[in-house]
């Protein structure tokens, strides 16, 4: 009697202990926001009062309407919904919350339950056979409390996985929208590029015609239409390698709509047929507004979130451990007589008291996985900020090169104009008209190339952004 007294008397206390204990603060650190270190404003920041307009949240959500182009509208919005990488980022993120879900179970109780049913004979040597039977119930109960914050650090650091994983699946849909737009760019660009090449080739044929008539008329070398042949053949064997190209783009836009090869000829054939032109200048945020804005900012700011937590779960290892326990067994030798009743409960404490430093090497383990979490923070960062700076940069460039190109065409198409007058009255060398068709060819494909590129820079300038981000994730 004295002894049930006693342990009583001993559980109580535990328990009272545990229950003084369970308010304590979680070890470790603990995780403060980090607000993105920036500079104040852009280098190659476009002049307010000459742009278009400042980039609002709903304009970077959809950047690619602002192209006008329905076709590059349903690509983009198509790809959101069947492209792979998005599939897997949304499952991963499926994952991070289970592992979430689990790692909140470890706050409850656990709750095993066993039973059996036994029967047994043995044969006696003048009885004949004799048979046994037995019934067992058993039920174990076990609670683990969590004093000093171990299971909380590991619910932090899982909460945090989740939302870098939410990130990564947005970052995804930016990488994803800015892909599409530019292999679309590229290969409206391409087959802007065949058109021009095929005028060429119709020119370099009346060219040679010319020559030929010429020629036969006896007022013009043999020369003369040999070099127009030689020029035919050179504008006619650059056509192959644009349509290759050509296709090669469409099967990547098909790639990534998760389709296959062949499946966007029919939609690119639709009208427009023209570059995507998007605005000329645009505005910018400061440069701290635009990293909060970056998925892949947020994620990398998450990890390190869920890195410092896991520094208070390897802490946790060095504390004493507590949980209440209590068993309850039912066993009967058959159905028809009452069953006997064990039972057993109290509180227990586990402490790893000796390991050789073990604990504490893997809380420095840990440690240093945070430090390298905060270095790459920083690190995407100064990635971001170079990023959005290159495109800038390369969008504002990209117009000077174009304009100044523009320019020599419209100045090379009326010079071969006046050429050819001037050959056909006998006045210059058939050779100067096919240099002045060579180099309105070149200035209409550079023209092109040109065209291309400022939309792709303006896409990449959105994707710098954080563009293509939906304000809610479809899950």
């Amino acid at each position: 009697m004295i002894k049930k007294k006693k342990m009583k008397l001993f559980s109580w206390i535990c328990l009272t202990a545990c229950l003084m204990f369970w308010g304590c603060a979680a070890v470790g650190p603990d995780y403060e926001p980090q607000a993105p270190a920036a500079p104040e404003k852009w280098l190659n920041e476009p002049d307010a009062a000459s742009a278009s307009g400042s980039v609002s949240m709903q304009t970077l959500i959809h950047w690619w309407t602002v192209f006008n182009d329905p076709v590059l509208t349903d690509l983009v919005e198509q790809a959101v919904q069947t492209n792979t990488d998005v599939r897997k980022a949304r499952v991963r993120v499926l994952e991070a919350r289970a592992r979430r879900g689990k790692s909140a179970s470890e706050r409850y109780p656990v709750l095993d339950a066993s039973g059996s049913a036994t029967y047994s004979g043995a044969r006696q040597s003048s009885d004949g056979w004799r048979h046994d039977e037995s019934y067992m119930l058993g039920f174990d109960a076990g609670w683990e409390l969590d004093l000093f914050g171990g299971v909380r650090r590991s619910i932090e650091a899982a909460q945090a996985d989740l939302e870098s994983n939410q990130e990564a699946l947005n970052d995804a849909w930016v990488s994803l929208a800015g892909e599409v737009a530019l292999n679309y760019v590229e290969a409206r660009t391409l087959r802007s590029r065949l058109r021009s090449a095929e005028a060429g080739l119709r020119i370099a044929q009346e060219l040679y015609d010319l020559a030929v008539i010429r020629y036969q008329s006896g007022l013009a070398s043999d020369l003369d239409v040999q070099q127009g042949r030689a020029y035919l053949e050179d504008v006619r064997s650059g056509i192959p390698s644009l349509r290759s190209d050509i296709e090669a783009a469409e099967n990547r836009l098909a790639f990534l709509l998760g389709a296959y090869p062949g499946a966007v000829r029919e939609k690119l054939a639709e009208e427009p047929q023209s570059i995507p032109i998007g605005p000329r200048e645009i505005v910018l945020k400061a440069p701290a507004e635009v990293l909060r804005n970056r998925p892949d900012v947020r994620g990398a700011e998450r990890t390190l979130a869920a890195e410092t937590a896991r520094v208070g779960v390897a802490e946790a290892q060095l504390y004493p451990r507590f949980s209440l326990f209590g068993s309850l067994e039912l066993d009967t030798p058959n159905l028809s007589t009452s069953a006997n009743r064990y039972y057993s409960l109290g509180p227990q404490l586990s402490w790893n008291v000796f390991d050789a430093g073990a604990i504490r090497r893997d809380i420095e383990v840990q440690d240093a996985v945070r430090m390298q979490a905060l270095i790459e923070y920083e690190s995407v960062m100064l990635a971001a900020l170079e990023e959005v700076e290159n495109a800038l940069k390369a969008f504002a460039e990209e117009q000077v090169r174009l304009q100044a190109l523009e320019a020599a065409a419209a100045a090379s198409e009326q010079s071969l104009a006046l050429a050819r007058n001037r050959y056909s009255a006998g006045l210059i060398d058939y050779r100067d008209v096919l240099d002045i068709r060579s180099s309105l060819l070149s200035y209409q494909d550079q023209t092109a190339i040109s065209r291309g590129e400022v939309a792709s820079n303006l896409i990449r300038l959105y994707k710098a952004l954080g563009g293509g981000c939906p304000a809610s994730a479809p899950q």
